[in-house]
């Protein structure tokens, strides 16, 4: 019997699941999908932070445990985390061939643009726990043409959803799922292609949570999205016949929450992984400053991804969860439990345009509730990108239009970094308004300046000097 995928769980408890919700079947529920164990586990957490009577404890990779189903998509078991994990960040837990969904024969007998694996790794989240984390390598059939041994990009994936169908490494096999429960496109694969085309090898994490099945993912978190992606660089040189090697340039790349967790990792590589050797960084409209950017997305076509970030950070911060706990209606926390499997395309379709106010017991947006709690701003203020200078040359990018990861945000991170020495090479972005908060302002720019970001970064691979323009930041847009 298939079982449906259950989301909200406690930050104490990362490599276990809690077991009726997600295995033990009444006979009443049999054969069918229980959303109001979902909703109920939700209940509890806001409750109380922590697991309900009656929900027992159980190892992630229990024997015999059913599949995870999401949304009618079935998770693959590779997905689900044992029980005990490595000691070292970066290493490599489980490997296993990954068919790419777009590929096609090359004249040399080997797939173009390369050869995958999936991968499950180690790393650590933001409360100093060992944590699972799941991706993808892919090893390029095109030969490198610059400097030194080939190199690596780890790419972190734009949103993609916190439904765990939703995963840039089953996105990488399935471009497309669409089964009348989900939608989920694979929109990433075009920037992963273009940089495998210069010879460059690609990792990718599927972040904290998204894809691996013993807990929810932590949308936009700052240490854990960092950390993942900086293990996924780690991990990449041990992946079965990967020609990189733990002394290849490096290089980041990520637009959206892929440019706040890359902006993140550039900020945490000294301390946290000193021994990727970080080459330069590409940061496309990063979310630097939750706060601006709640607000940027309440009430747009993406308000789901505001669902997102109130799950991932209720589960792990109990400030927050606090606040949640005081302040989410009925309506809000059915609508909290909904989202959390959702994909990107379900959350425009199911939450698109609508307001925070309506999950709220006043009436007040998430936004002004949060402000309103000097506890939350905290909490929020921790996850502030721009307080650390970043590790080698970054090229950020941001549309003057974007709405929904507001400009003046992502150019204040910029110059944060500018003031603390950084070798930034700050680009805005300068389009017409394409139509607000419909996501036009904010989706166009990672198509327009993607071939001159994978520029960038590739010159950085090749150990070609960068030139900051710190000193233009007073007449930039």
């Amino acid at each position: 019997m298939s079982r449906t995928r259950t989301r909200f769980r406690t930050a104490a408890t990362p490599n276990q699941d809690l077991g009726p919700a997600r295995g033990a079947t009444r006979p009443e529920e049999a054969g069918r999908h229980r959303p109001p164990i979902r909703l109920r586990l939700l209940a509890c957490t806001l409750a109380a932070g922590t697991a309900c009577a009656g929900l027992s404890a159980v190892p992630a990779s229990a024997a015999g445990a059913p599949p995870v189903v999401s949304r009618g998509v079935t998770i693959p078991e590779f997905y689900t985390p044992p029980t005990e994990l490595p000691a070292m960040n970066g290493a490599l837990i489980r490997t296993e061939a990954l068919a790419l969904g777009l590929n096609i024969p090359g004249l040399d007998g080997r797939p173009m643009p390369g050869t995958a694996t999936r991968l499950m790794y180690k790393s650590t989240d933001s409360a100093g726990k060992p944590v699972a984390v799941t991706g993808a390598y892919i090893e390029p059939s095109a030969a490198w043409k610059g400097s030194g041994p080939r190199p690596l990009v780890a790419v972190a994936s734009g949103t993609m959803g916190q439904g765990d169908q939703c995963a840039p490494s089953f996105a990488l096999q399935h471009p497309l799922t669409l089964n009348g429960d989900t939608v989920s496109v694979g929109y990433e694969a075009l920037a992963v292609y273009r940089i495998l085309a210069t010879g460059a090898a690609v990792v990718v994490t599927d972040y904290v949570g998204l894809g691996a099945t013993d807990r929810l993912h932590t949308y936009v978190n700052r240490l854990d999205q960092g950390h993942a992606l900086l293990d996924a660089a780690r991990a990449a040189s041990s992946v079965p016949g990967a020609s990189v090697t733990a002394d290849s340039r490096t290089g980041l790349y990520g637009y959206s929450q892929g440019g706040g967790a890359s902006a993140a990792a550039a900020e945490l590589q000294p301390s946290y992984a000193p021994d990727v050797p970080l080459a330069g960084t590409y940061a496309g409209a990063p979310p630097a400053d939750l706060t601006s950017v709640m607000k940027g997305i309440d009430g747009s076509a993406l308000a789901g991804a505001l669902a997102w970030s109130i799950n991932g950070f209720a589960q792990s911060d109990p400030d927050l969860r606090a606040v949640v706990e005081a302040n989410i209606s009925t309506t809000g926390k059915a609508a909290l439990a909904d989202a959390s499997t959702m994909c990107v395309g379900d959350a425009i379709f199911g939450y698109g345009f609508a307001r925070s106010s309506k999950w709220t017991t006043s009436g007040k947006s998430i936004g002004e509730i949060i402000a309103a709690e000097p506890k939350a701003r905290a909490a929020l203020d921790k996850q502030r990108i721009g307080t650390l200078k970043p590790s080698g040359p970054v090229r950020l990018a941001t549309g003057v239009n974007d709405d929904i990861v507001p400009h003046a945000q992502a150019r204040r991170l910029a110059v944060d970094w500018c003031r603390k020495g950084g070798d930034i090479t700050y680009d805005a972005v300068v389009l017409p308004n394409l139509g607000d908060k419909i996501l036009t302002n904010h989706l166009v720019p990672l198509l327009t300046d993607q071939g001159e970001a994978i520029g960038w970064l590739t010159d950085r691979l090749a150990g070609k000097p960068s030139t900051s323009n710190c000193w233009s930041m007073p007449i930039q847009p």
